[in-house]
C-alpha cells in the first residue's frame, strides 16, 4: 500500500479517516447522472440503504457526500476497506486506480493520530519523581489487591467536571439497580499518586470492558476526554466490538464530535425515548 505500512487492514479502518478532498472527488465521480458507469446510487444500494433512502438523496446535491455521511452514522461496518470492496463490486476501478494514493495517505495520517493519541506525555525523573510503593499498573483502585488479581469493571466512565451530576445519576440507576453493573468513575474508583495517563490507559485497555463517553459541551474542551476518546478509539476500529457507547443527557449548543458520528448514540434528550434510554445502556454494557 502507497504511503502506509503494508500490513494495515483497511477493514479495520473507519470511514471517518477519509478526509475532506477524497469525498469530494467521490463525488465527482459518482454524482452526474447518464453515464455507462455505476453512479452513487449502485453504491448506496451495495451500503444496503432501501429504495425509499436511496430516492430521498436524490434531492441533495452531493447525494454522494450525504450517502458517505449517513453510512458512516448508522453502519458498524463502514470501513475503508468496506469502500473500497464496494466500488470493486459495482466496477468502477477507475475510482480506485485515481484515489488509491489519496486514501492511502488519509488511512496513514489516521493512524498516525490515533497512535499519537495513544502515547502518554514523556515525563522526567525530575518531573515525576516519586516511587510507587506496588507497581504502577497494579493497586491504582480502591478495591485492588496488589497480591491478587486486578479489579475489573463493566464500563470507564468518561465525563468531564461539569456533567458530574449526571454521573452520579448513572451511578444510582446502573450500580444500585438490578442491573448490578459495576461502573469506573476516575474520581471516585481511582487512588491518587500516579501518572493519570498510564493509569487511564491501563484501566480502559485491560480493565474495562467498555467505556461510556458523557457527551457536552464542555466535553469539547477536555483534554482528558479527547485523549480517553481516541485511546478507546485505537482499541477497536471500525466499532466492531461495541467498545465505545456515546451518551448525549443534554441538549448541545455545539457540533457533535465527529470521531464519533459513526457509533450509535444513547440519547436522553428526547422526551419520547427517555423511558428506554438507561434499559438500552444497561443492555449495551451487560453484553459480553
Amino acid at each position: 500500500m502507497a504511503g502506509t505500512d503494508s500490513e494495515v487492514d483497511l477493514w479495520t479502518i473507519p470511514l471517518i479517516a477519509l478526509n475532506v478532498t477524497v469525498r469530494k472527488k467521490l463525488g465527482l465521480y459518482l454524482n452526474p447522472k447518464n453515464t455507462v458507469a455505476a453512479d452513487w446510487m449502485a453504491v448506496a444500494e451495495a451500503m444496503d440503504f432501501t429504495y425509499l433512502e436511496i430516492k430521498n438523496y436524490e434531492a441533495f446535491e452531493n447525494p454522494t457526500k450525504r450517502v458517505l455521511e449517513n453510512w458512516q452514522a448508522q453502519s458498524s461496518d463502514a470501513s475503508v476497506g468496506k469502500l473500497l470492496s464496494i466500488l470493486t463490486e459495482v466496477e468502477r476501478n477507475d475510482i480506485l486506480e485515481d484515489l488509491r494514493p489519496l486514501i492511502d495517505e488519509d488511512v496513514r495520517k489516521y493512524l498516525e493520530n490515533v497512535k499519537k493519541a495513544a502515547e502518554p506525555p514523556v515525563q522526567v525523573h525530575e518531573v515525576d519523581s516519586c516511587v510507587p510503593r506496588t507497581p504502577e499498573r497494579f493497586g491504582i483502585t480502591r478495591e485492588d489487591d496488589p497480591n491478587g488479581a486486578p479489579e475489573l469493571f463493566d464500563a470507564f466512565i468518561c465525563y468531564c467536571e461539569s456533567d458530574f451530576e449526571f454521573v452520579h445519576e448513572m451511578i444510582r440507576e446502573l450500580e444500585q439497580t438490578d442491573y448490578k453493573l459495576k461502573l469506573c468513575v476516575f474520581d471516585r474508583d481511582v487512588l491518587p499518586g500516579s501518572c493519570v495517563w498510564t493509569i487511564t490507559s491501563e484501566l480502559i485497555e485491560k480493565r474495562c470492558k467498555r467505556m461510556v463517553v458523557v457527551i457536552s459541551d464542555e466535553y469539547l474542551e477536555s483534554e482528558a476526554c479527547d485523549f480517553q476518546t481516541k485511546f478507546a478509539l485505537s482499541l477497536c476500529p471500525g466499532a466492531r466490538n461495541k467498545r465505545l457507547i456515546p451518551v448525549v443527557y443534554k441538549t448541545m449548543t455545539k457540533p457533535f464530535p465527529s470521531i464519533l458520528r459513526f457509533l450509535t448514540k444513547c440519547d436522553y434528550t428526547r422526551p419520547c425515548t427517555q423511558s428506554w434510554f438507561w434499559v438500552r445502556l444497561a443492555k449495551a454494557l451487560s453484553l459480553p
